[in-house]
């Protein structure tokens, strides 16, 4: 064992506390299983993905056994059916599951081994996720979590509470591991890193991951963090070094990596024939299997010999009545599958604000028209700082947004009116940023993380995937609301990096909803839903309104929200419909002044408020559809495609889109104002199609 920066803290629990008749049989029910679905399930392509846990299994479920505290959450990877098994999770569920039945982690939606455990009462597997190494930020999320309802909303039911992720050797090359490493080590978060090391990345061997093929030698100078090894495959170490590092991180409120060495006896998946192994490399793992060491070990000394038969009968009975409910379990009705992927009418069973006590003020959706005008900076600002100051469970986080208030200036003062345990600078890592907000949603935080630019979303990509599937992939057992603001667009002047929009990329990830204000008034309403919502929302503040004077409006008050899927009318007439939003609805309106048009400015995109713009359509025969994304397959796409999906027979004219042609937005200005949408191109379009 190898500590750094911490002491070196012993606690053996004496080897006559544990129980090892519990461990043994649960041990027997995960081989049970596992043989089952390898010698009859997958042949019958009853199960179609498959992942043995032999040689992962026993020090699985000794860690399972310790997460005894009801705020524990721990997150795997798809070979951590063990865990979840020691946490309580039923083996009809978890074999059910594996067939794709109704019931079980996701009503067939998901992979099998995908698990879920929403635990109200007790330690819960958060949502695991497909993705190698996806698992680590949410579950730093989790751990920033508990320590902010322990020490900021003094939660003393939380002071000893834990997370554990769960990752292989392979994952520790991931992006995911090590943001997350940071974000625990550099904000000492209760988070135990338990890395099962089995030596291969399917076949990549370890020595390709990290160097030397040894994660915890390579971090033993790494500042902030206690370090256990050992032999994960031997009874009486492992259950001593998971002892010692799960208490390690209750008692110092700090983060633990633990690296057990343990063999994997099975290929990567049931398909995985493991060529790629000498026959001396096999002959050597199958000589460390844990189940005829763990017998070794405590028979006859905890358990007689009849004893250990006895378990091991019971664990196959049990596993056979498992198939037996499991095979009796249809496929879930077709029909539903659409059902859950945002918000409807049943909470959750775990995740947001609203399932862990929030209840939202009422609101308005008439504004306030009186006062001084103010720009969407501080329309935004204003409206963080009243959520902040009414609901303690609102965080603000991303890459400057501290003490400078951010780069746009939009959370200016907030960190010195509420502290930086609420509202705090990140490390420089999206993918960090959207994976602790993950985390942070589901254990029944507001988190409203910043992206600084919408380009350095990319980074985040599968953690904002991952994020706005939890809902549907668990069929409402989880959900990890959230406020995911980013600004974008042009300024002053254009570049590939800070100005793009591309608001439909994150239209075609299901589960987010995308707002696109384009003034002072709509941002507040908007921002405002959001917060108090039960869903994802990404709230685009495009740089170019942020403190243009068009876009300033007064105040609409500290009760003014608006619904999304609603747009706004801000002209009215019968020649044209025009479709648009952020900051092109000024650009229309000075292009229409002297036309008779209706201008829909959509406000959000998801939803879309498809019945506006068709009613509007079916009345003037006439639609452009102007956004400064790029044309081919922007979301002027969709709406050109309902159009004429839904209102052919109305129209008098094609529908017409105006955009950025398909190159990333150019730097100088004179090639930016040749490239977005003009006032004058805008209203040559018009009278072109008025004419058609």
């Amino acid at each position: 064992m190898a500590t750094a920066a911490l002491k070196q803290i012993v606690r053996n629990r004496p080897d006559e506390a544990v129980d090892w008749r519990r461990i043994a049989y649960l041990l027997h029910l995960s081989r049970a299983l596992d043989a089952m679905e390898e010698t009859s399930l997958v042949p019958e392509k009853k199960v179609l993905y498959q992942f043995s846990a032999r040689g992962h299994d026993m020090a699985q479920i000794m860690l399972g056994s310790q997460l005894t505290d009801p705020h524990d959450a721990a997150c795997g990877y798809y070979r951590s059916r063990p865990l979840l098994l020691a946490l309580g999770v039923d083996p009809a569920d978890a074999l059910g599951s594996a067939m794709g039945r109704a019931g079980g982690y996701s009503d067939g939606r998901d992979i099998g081994v995908v698990f879920n455990h929403p635990n109200p009462s007790g330690a819960s597997a958060l949502p695991m996720c497909g993705g190698v190494g996806a698992q680590y930020t949410p579950t730093a999320g989790w751990a920033q979590a508990v320590k902010y309802y322990a020490e900021v909303m003094r939660r003393r039911d939380y002071e000893r509470s834990i997370a554990v992720v769960l990752g292989g050797d392979g994952s520790v090359a991931s992006n995911g591991f090590w943001s997350a490493l940071t974000i625990a080590t550099t904000q000492k978060l209760p988070m135990l890193f338990y890395i099962e090391d089995n030596g291969f990345g399917i076949s990549v061997p370890s020595t390709i991951q990290t160097p030397g093929g040894n994660i915890a030698a390579n971090l033993a100078a790494w500042k902030g963090l206690t370090i256990f090894e050992g032999d994960g495959a031997a009874p009486h170490e492992a259950q001593r070094l998971i002892n010692d590092a799960v208490q390690s991180v209750r008692d110092e409120r700090a983060p633990v990596l633990l690296r057990l060495t343990v063999p994997r006896l099975q290929g990567h998946s049931f398909q995985d024939t493991q060529a790629y192994k000498s026959e001396e490399t096999v002959r050597r793992e199958w000589a460390r299997d844990p189940l005829p060491r763990l017998k070794e070990h405590i028979v006859p000394a905890v358990l007689s010999e009849d004893e250990w038969l006895s378990t091991e009968a019971e664990a196959k009975a049990a596993a056979e009545t498992a198939r037996h409910k499991a095979e009796a379990r249809a496929p879930a009705r077709p029909e539903t599958v659409t059902r859950n992927v945002f918000f409807e009418t049943d909470l959750q069973t775990m995740g947001g604000q609203v399932r862990h006590g929030y209840k939202a003020p009422p609101t308005t959706g008439t504004p306030s028209t009186e006062g001084q005008r103010i720009n969407m900076v501080t329309a935004i600002r204003r409206t963080l700082e009243h959520e902040l100051s009414i609901n303690e469970r609102v965080v603000l986080f991303g890459e400057d947004i501290g003490p400078k208030g951010g780069v746009h200036a939009v959370t200016l003062g907030l960190q010195q009116r509420f502290g930086p345990e609420r509202v705090f600078d990140t490390s420089l890592s999206e993918e960090g940023i959207v994976g602790r907000a993950v985390g942070m949603a589901l254990a029944g935080l507001m988190p409203v993380p910043e992206i600084q630019f919408r380009k350095y979303a990319e980074p985040a990509t599968e953690q904002i995937n991952d994020c706005g599937t939890i809902r549907w992939r668990t069929n409402n057992r989880f959900a990890a609301p959230m406020v995911l603001r980013m600004p974008g667009g042009f300024f002053k002047c254009g570049d590939p990096w800070h100005s793009q929009t591309n608001e439909v990329a994150f239209v075609h990830q299901p589960g987010w909803k995308v707002a696109v204000p384009s003034n002072a008034a709509d941002a507040v309403g908007l921002l405002r839903s959001a917060l108090r919502g039960n869903d994802p929302v990404i709230f685009f503040e495009h740089r170019a309104m942020l403190d243009l004077a068009w876009a300033r409006r007064p105040y609409p008050g500290d009760d003014y929200a608006l619904p999304f899927g609603k747009a706004a009318f801000t002209k009215t007439g019968d020649a044209i419909t025009i479709v648009t939003w952020g900051a092109m609805v000024p650009r229309c309106e000075e292009a229409a002044k002297d036309i008779s048009a209706d201008i829909i400015d959509l406000r959000t995109l998801m939803p879309w408020d498809r019945d506006a713009v068709l009613t509007s359509v079916r009345r003037t025969r006439r639609c452009l559809v102007v956004h400064e994304d790029l044309k081919t397959a922007g979301f002027g796409a969709e709406i050109a495609a309902v159009v004429a999906d839904e209102a052919f027979m109305d129209l008098d004219a094609p529908v017409s889109r105006l955009t950025m042609p398909d190159i990333p937005s150019p730097h100088n200005p004179v090639l930016l104002d040749w490239a977005v949408p003009s006032v004058e191109n805008i209203r040559k379009r018009i009278q072109a199609l008025v004419e058609f």
